[in-house]
Formats: C-alpha cells, structure tokens, sequence
C-alpha cells in the first residue's frame, strides 16, 4: 500500500571473494601439515617398539652382531662378509607384492644331475645333533634343457632333508650368503616360540651374510613336516627356500617296505627368466616341479608287487594339487603330521594336498607296470604347456616289478 515502508532481513554486505580463497588454502594447508606429523611420529614409534626375545638388531630390524664378540648363542645371528659376485634380486614391486625375476648373475650353476631334498648329515657336539644350512642364489636345472633361478639351502631344491627322532636336542645354523634378509620356519612343529622363525615377530630378520642360531627339543609328534623361508614368503619359499623335515619315532607303528618324500611347488619361467609363480594375471605357473624337477627329469618309484610303500606329500608351493595314483588304491595314515586312527583312515586314489599341508599315504603294490602318480589339475602335468613321455610337471612313475 503507498506510504508503508517495506520490511524484511537485514542485507548483509557480500564477503570479499579474496578472503574466501585465502581462507580455503590455508584449511588446506594446516590439513597438509597435520596428516604430515601424524604419519611421521607414527612411523616412528612402530620403528621404536621393542622387537621379539630383546634379540639384537639395526635400524633396519636386522639381525646385528651380538652382545658379546665371537659367540652366536641359539636366537642370536652376526654378520659376516657377503659373498663377492653373488646373485642379487632386482626390487620391483606392484602391488606390495615383489613380481620381478631374480637376478642370477654370477650365481654358479648347480650340477644338472644334482637332486634335492637328499640327507643332511650332522655332528654330534655334546650330545646335540648341529646341522648346518648356507642360503644362496643358484641355477638349477628343473629339466635337461630348462635351467632356473632359485634361491637355495645348500645348493639344491628342495633343500636337504633333516631327519631326527623324537625327543633328540638339535641346533641347526643358518648362514645367509643371499643378497637379502631371511628366516627359517619349522612348520608344523611344537617347538619355543623364539625359534618359530617369524621376522618382526620372534626374531629379527638375518640380514645378508649374516649367521642364526635355531636350537630346540624335537617334540613327540613323529610324522612329515618341512622348513621353509618365512621373510619375502611368497617370493623365497617358491624360488626354492623349502625342504623336508622328516621326525622318526623311537617305536615306528607303520610298515612299509619303500619311502619317498615327495614336494610339490610351481615356477613362473619367462624368455630365460624366473619369477615366483602367484595368482595374478601375468604370473600363473608355466613349470610345476615335484623335489625341484619336472617330469620326465622326476624320480622314479620302485617297489616290487605286494610291498608297501609309503609316499609323504608336502605342499610346498602356492597352490593346490589333487595327486593322483593309477592302479592301486591307498589309505591316507597321517596328515600335517598326525597320525590318523585306523577306523577313520580313508582309502582314496586321490588326495588333495593344499599349500602348506602334509599327507602320509600308503598303499600296497598290486599289479606289476609302470603306473601314473599325478596332480590332476591337468594344466599342472604340462611344461609351458606341452605334454612329453606321457605327462610334464608333476608326473612321477611308478614302477612295479614282479
């Protein structure tokens, strides 16, 4: 209506659009600053947390000489002089996960006949059994014409089989001649935590050319088991750090008149390069080996018609394998190192062995020929994907004689 005056809110007068943007980056910068301080004094105090059994370490959390010159007591590694010329690993990484193939230069070449997984002999030292293990780079040949990069314990794949009995005291020394940190865990076995093998966690890592001591009392569980890297696991233990871990018992309870261990693993070979085979696209194994070798290069099982034979499966790689036997049925009588009651003990002709797992299988020679034993996963029975003398991979012969 004229002459009434119009009310409404109050207009505020505009905020400078200078003072806006000034505002916004400073926001952003004090964000910048206090994320940066967080993560720096986090860091710093995971790097100063005490590490596992107060073992004696650098900055970098590997093993360091120890407290007294001269001495490695059990738990206790010291450096020593690396090797001249051995072969390295190049560092690339995708993905937290270290894809690149290991560098083999100047790393000397393993005998082409050479076999794995063979007996470890010990000193008696005051009634101790002392073993001794030197980690290395090699070359190794998995078939006559196929020669790979692998990571070694006493210069084969698998590395050799320790052997003991039931309540025996051992010490076994690692010397690390790698160009990298490792560790060595018993898997499987009831032992002290501070021997378990785990980096970070038990022990510190043993830096390259240094020296670890395990000492422990062999449980009373009898039965198949293996050692086996635990740092850079998915890259070390497949390049070949694995091998048996065999405990006899003082009053064996199973008969058999023929033993072979037998240690499943996979490899990735690419023009003349080896890289640890994983389940990515790019990195699925071309090469399946059984103790280091593929078949037709695997070792042949001899048993004579009616004798029993014990074979022990160990899952030493990344994947599965259901291993299979031609002819004759079998009865599975321990697993991961338990002994299976006979009632509950399945016969089977196929046994699926998972990473990490153990089967004991015997089975008892019924008909006179050469029969199949084999991963059914028939890609897993191919070198880089072809077939020869019946198989590839994991194939091994069983002969039966008269």
């Amino acid at each position: 209506m004229a002459g009434m005056a119009m009310e409404g809110p109050p207009i505020r007068p505009a905020v400078p659009r200078i003072q806006i943007i000034f505002a916004t980056v400073l926001a952003l910068l004090l964000l910048t600053v206090g994320v940066g301080l967080a993560a720096h004094f986090g860091d710093l105090s995971m790097r100063s947390g005490g590490r596992a059994n107060g073992a004696a370490q650098g900055s970098d959390g590997t093993c360091q000489p120890p407290a007294m010159a001269g001495m490695v007591a059990a738990g206790e590694c010291t450096p020593t002089p690396s090797p001249a010329g051995a072969g390295g690993v190049s560092m690339g990484a995708t993905g937290g996960h270290n894809m690149s193939p290991l560098d083999v230069t100047n790393a000397p070449a393993a005998d082409p006949k050479a076999k794995g997984g063979q007996l470890l002999a010990f000193k008696d030292v005051s009634g101790v059994k002392q073993f001794e293990l030197t980690a290395s780079v090699i070359k190794w040949n998995i078939l006559p014409d196929v020669l790979v990069g692998a990571y070694a314990y006493n210069g084969q794949v698998p590395g050799p089989e320790i052997r003991v009995i039931e309540g025996d005291r051992v010490r076994v020394i690692l010397h690390n001649q790698m160009p990298e940190a490792t560790t060595i865990h018993w898997h499987g076995l009831q032992i002290p935590n501070n021997m378990d093998g785990v980096p970070d966690v038990t022990q510190p890592a043993i830096a390259a050319g240094g020296i670890f001591t395990y000492e422990f009392t062999i449980p009373n569980t009898p039965g198949t088991y293996f050692y086996h890297t635990h740092e850079d696991a998915d890259r070390q233990q497949p390049l070949g750090l694995y091998a048996p871990f065999i405990i006899d018992a003082k009053n064996p309870t199973i008969k058999y008149d023929a033993e072979y261990t037998i240690m499943l693993n996979e490899l990735r070979v690419t023009n003349g390069q080896t890289y640890p085979a994983m389940d990515f696209e790019g990195m699925l194994p071309n090469y399946f080996t059984i103790n280091g070798k593929s078949y037709p290069s695997t070792e042949t099982i001899k048993v004579k018609q009616g004798q029993q034979a014990l074979l022990r499966f160990i899952g030493s790689g990344q994947f599965i394998h259901p291993m299979h036997l031609h002819g004759q049925p079998f009865k599975i009588v321990a697993t991961d190192g338990n002994p299976v009651p006979e009632a509950a003990q399945l016969t089977k002709n196929t046994v699926l062995v998972g990473p990490g797992e153990s089967y004991d299988v015997v089975f008892t020679a019924r008909a006179p020929g050469k029969w199949l034993l084999h991963c059914h996963i028939n890609h897993h029975i191919t070198n880089d994907g072809k077939e020869e003398q019946g198989g590839g991979g994991l194939t091994m012969i069983v002969e039966v004689t008269p």
